[in-house]
């Protein structure tokens, strides 16, 4: 039956970073490792037999409906894709009232969508996990994914400096969130126009957060420099207005050069080569872009598993 009281535990969501302790964040992060492991030595992993994901996308997405749907499937259990064009969604349907009815079907919601409260009011009447594929504000599974990969590449990610170039949106908020739970510093380096908001912010000490006007001191001595699309999905209208404020913004050997020596460079992808990083940083020795993509996979099978079992040890 699916119902919260199938599952080990209080019913929990990841709808952003913090939904989850710095112990929780952890353990989700070695059972990915353990998870990965098995996967490269072609050993399955069926924890999650019999069970159900839908995922809702009222936004397009490549490598959130791949990772998701191959790793639900690797899991052992099925997958439901819907989209505002094939659900009552797209019909105003109340979300409320789509939540009610999926989550007596499934086991597990995944939705990408536009404003965190359209996902918070779906996981408000949801009677199984409901997972945060992307927001406007947030987008915790990726950074999850981006953590991990740090983590492989680089060691422990506690006390290094890591520098967000770019726009003030979805990952920059998360990757906020990540630092204050995991112990790092984010450097933040955005266009006037373009940078974090205060409010949002909140109470920071500057161990966790520091903003510089130039992207090139933001670098300086970053163990990892990190960027996304200068327009993000929604905001198209923008990108002639962006292109010029963010000339100065794109990720390039010199601003890889001002970074630690051992620094590596992440993006979620898509990336557009020429305008926020350049051909020979993203295609270059220290860009871990494939990993970190190939890593969705990876840390979701993990956090899926935790949502509907708890800790378990195997």
């Amino acid at each position: 039956m699916s119902d919260a009281s199938s599952h080990t535990g209080p019913l929990r969501h990841f709808l952003q970073f913090r939904d989850f302790s710095t112990t929780e964040i952890q353990y989700v992060l070695d059972r990915a490792r353990l998870i990965k492991d098995k996967f490269k030595r072609y050993q399955p992993h069926h924890t999650l037999h019999d069970r159900n994901l839908a995922m809702v996308f009222e936004k397009a997405s490549t490598r959130t409906r791949v990772s998701f749907e191959a790793g639900m499937y690797q899991l052992g259990g099925s997958v439901i894709h819907l989209t505002t064009n094939d659900s009552q969604l797209g019909r105003s349907e109340p979300i409320e009232d789509t939540a009610r009815v999926i989550s007596r079907m499934v086991d597990l919601v995944m939705i990408r969508t536009f404003e965190q409260s359209r996902i918070e009011r779906f996981a408000a009447h949801s009677r199984v996990p409901v997972i945060n594929g992307l927001t406007n504000e947030y987008h915790p599974c990726q950074i999850l994914a981006d953590i991990f990969t740090f983590i492989e590449h680089a060691g422990p990610i506690q006390g290094k400096t890591i520098a967000w170039i770019g726009d003030a949106n979805n990952m920059a908020y998360t990757w906020l969130q990540a630092a204050e739970l995991l112990g790092f510093c984010l450097h933040v380096s955005a266009p006037n126009g373009y940078k974090l908001d205060p409010q949002r912010v909140g109470p920071v000490t500057s161990s966790v957060l520091q903003e510089y006007a130039d992207p090139m001191e933001a670098c300086r001595g970053a163990h990892l420099v990190t960027t996304d699309v200068w327009t993000s999905m929604g905001y198209e209208d923008e990108n002639e207005e962006r292109r010029k404020a963010f000339a100065d913004w794109c990720v390039d050997a010199e601003m890889m050069a001002a970074a630690d020596p051992k620094a590596i460079f992440m993006h979620c992808l898509p990336a557009h080569r020429g305008e926020e990083v350049t051909g020979d940083v993203i295609d270059g020795p220290q860009s871990v872009v494939w990993d970190e993509a190939e890593n969705r996979l990876h840390v979701q099978k993990a956090l899926m598993e935790f949502l509907l079992l708890g800790k378990i040890e195997d």
